[in-house]
């Protein structure tokens, strides 16, 4: 809530803005403001090193984070932006303050691990979406726990920029403790599910969690390699003798970690990698390494209480297998698989499930699967935390590789753990069983022109010159094998371009016994486990690589960013033939093309 005090003011006379939020992590800082309206994802959207924002399609894009008062009204995207705001702290390239329009999890998360088990620390407050919007002119922000001040230049009282952060330790007082885990808080079941259970609480009480829930599997992101700091934090776990108490699966490394060494990755980078793997694995956590885990004969069923971490994994699991989880954080994960319980809120609960927004679609025809990431992207941007409900496909009939497709992206641009699309998926059959019999908070309504913007900003590459196909990201589904094999069969692959594809181990088999890896290998694909595109570097991407080609909306996304390179998106047809001439062809797809045309006009 916006409150102007008037002493305040008197005390500084340039104070433009007082506000009183919610303190969601103690402590005192004052520094340059660096302030946007859009949320900003960590885990591709900033270099853990050196604190420079890398999405170029953020507004902030080559802004450098580290000492200043970042303000942003959350975050969005991948669950490991909490690992790479715990390797800014812990390499000194952090924000001073953290200042949020609502409560953000996923990075606030990454704080209080640095204060857990590091006893390192910086302030987070959220202040409501109607004071950050009067933030927006603010130049300098002074942040006292939850107290903030904004001015328009440096104030005249001896400002310097500092950042003093509180480590008291408030212990929740609201949530209800069974005997055992009172016992694991006490410490009698081992010092990793000791402090386990004090970060998993710390996480409770900022959610508003009055109990616990069991849950029945877990599927952990903080696998990824982001930095020393990820392998310190595992390494501890699994040196205090952590064991997960639920079967445990593991995403997407960041190495094919049979084979990194003969693909040219260095030493620095990929042992490291692969030990922190292992220290997951050594927690007890199966060796799945995949980012699509509802491919696997494990997968969770509807109303399945579980924890999954990889933002296009909770969105799937939540929207098209019912299952119930939050888009939880990095580190959070593996806390909750060590005491097997998890807060009882958000998307855990069926009243939080319904949607807010609904989102009506113009009547589209010829649909091919380059429409489903490309709407998924523009509903994310559209609805930032809010659940939609999403009319207009009822006749369409995607397909479970579709909806892949489509959370992936959705998660990518969005903070929302699910979405709803009516006659589609299991708790829409109806818009108002989606809505949960309430009215909509809002209405919108989206246009060929809307979405050929968001293709634009996909197939942002300049050049038709095309060196790399990138296929996988999510990983590769069997049908998608099956699809692609088709695709390939009796066709030359162009000399010049690489195409690479990553995928589980079990759907790598699958594949395999069902002949497919034969002829994608005979048109020259490489086939890349245990990682997926949003962790591959050079030398894996080909130096000689300028522009590459995707039919993935998350990774359209994020590749500028990550590897540097232009990019183009198509369907999977499109990837194909671009592979054999080694050019895109730069044609609109045909339910889209009428927006181009209207567009001229």
């Amino acid at each position: 809530m916006l409150r102007s005090d008037p002493s305040q003011n008197a005390r500084h006379p340039q104070a433009a803005t007082n506000i009183s939020g919610r303190c969601l992590v103690p402590g005192s800082a004052q520094a340059a403001c660096l302030h946007a309206d859009m949320g900003l994802s960590f885990w591709g959207g900033v270099d853990p090193f050196s604190g420079e924002v890398i999405d170029h399609h953020h507004p902030l894009s080559g802004q450098v984070i580290a000492g200043k008062v970042l303000a942003i009204p959350s975050g969005r995207g991948s669950c490991t932006g909490s690992s790479v705001l715990l390797e800014l702290i812990l390499n000194g390239h952090a924000p001073a303050a953290l200042v949020f329009a609502d409560a953000e999890e996923i990075l606030t998360l990454g704080v209080l691990v640095a204060q857990q088990l590091f006893n390192r620390s910086l302030p987070v407050v959220s202040v409501g979406s109607h004071a950050f919007a009067a933030l927006r002119d603010a130049c300098y922000l002074r942040i006292e726990n939850g107290q903030v001040q904004g001015f328009a230049g440096p104030p005249d009282d001896g400002w310097q920029d500092s950042n003093t952060t509180a480590t008291e330790d408030f212990p929740p007082s609201r949530i209800a403790l069974n005997q055992q885990d009172q016992a694991m808080l006490a410490g009698e079941q081992g010092k990793a599910a000791q402090a386990a259970m004090q970060i998993l609480l710390r996480m409770a009480e900022l959610q508003s969690a009055r109990e616990l829930v069991d849950i029945t599997q877990a599927h952990i992101d903080g696998c990824i390699y982001t930095g020393p700091a990820s392998l310190r934090f595992a390494r501890q776990l699994a040196d205090w003798g952590g064991r997960v108490k639920v079967p445990t699966t593991l995403n997407s490394i960041s190495v094919d970690q049979r084979r990194w060494r003969q693909m040219g990755i260095s030493a620095a980078f990929g042992e490291p990698a692969s030990q922190l793997a292992d220290a997951y694995v050594e927690m007890g956590a199966s060796a799945s390494f995949t980012c699509a885990p509802y491919l696997l004969d494990s997968a969770p069923s509807a109303g399945e209480q579980i924890v999954w971490a990889e933002s296009n994994a909770v969105v799937y699991a939540n929207s098209v297998l019912g299952a119930r989880t939050l888009k939880y954080p990095d580190f959070l994960d593996i806390c909750i698989a060590l005491t097997g319980r998890a807060p009882l809120t958000g998307c855990h609960l069926a009243e939080q499930r319904h949607a807010t927004l609904r989102i009506d679609l113009p009547p589209l025809q010829n649909l091919d699967d380059a429409f489903y990431p490309l709407l998924g992207y523009h509903v994310g941007l559209l609805c930032g935390s809010e659940i939609p409900v999403i009319c207009g496909l009822e006749q369409s009939a995607p397909t479970l590789d579709d909806l892949k497709a489509f959370g992936a992206a959705f998660a990518t641009t969005s903070a929302a753990p699910m979405f709803h699309i009516v006659g589609v998926t299991p708790e829409a059959p109806s818009v108002e069983a989606a809505l949960g019999n309430q009215r909509p908070g809002r209405i919108l309504q989206v246009e060929r022109g809307d979405l050929l913007n968001s293709w634009r900003e996909l197939d942002s590459g300049e050049s038709a010159d095309v060196e790399l196909i990138s296929l996988g990201n999510p990983h590769f589904s069997l049908s998608e094998f099956a699809r692609l094999a088709q695709l390939c069969d009796g066709k030359v692959k162009h000399a010049d371009v690489s195409i690479l594809l990553t995928c589980g181990r079990e759907i790598q088999r699958q594949a395999s016994e069902a002949g497919h890896l034969r002829t994608l290998e005979h048109f020259g694909v490489q086939i890349v486990t245990d990682t997926c595109w949003c962790m591959i570097e050079e030398p894996v991407v080909p130096l000689t690589a300028r522009t590459l080609m995707t039919n993935s909306g998350k990774y359209a996304h994020y590749a500028p960013g990550l590897v540097g390179r232009q990019v183009r998106f198509g369907s999977l047809a499109e990837c194909v033939e671009t592979a054999c001439s080694g050019h895109a062809s730069g044609r609109l797809p045909r339910w889209l093309a009428a927006a181009d045309t209207e567009g001229a006009h």
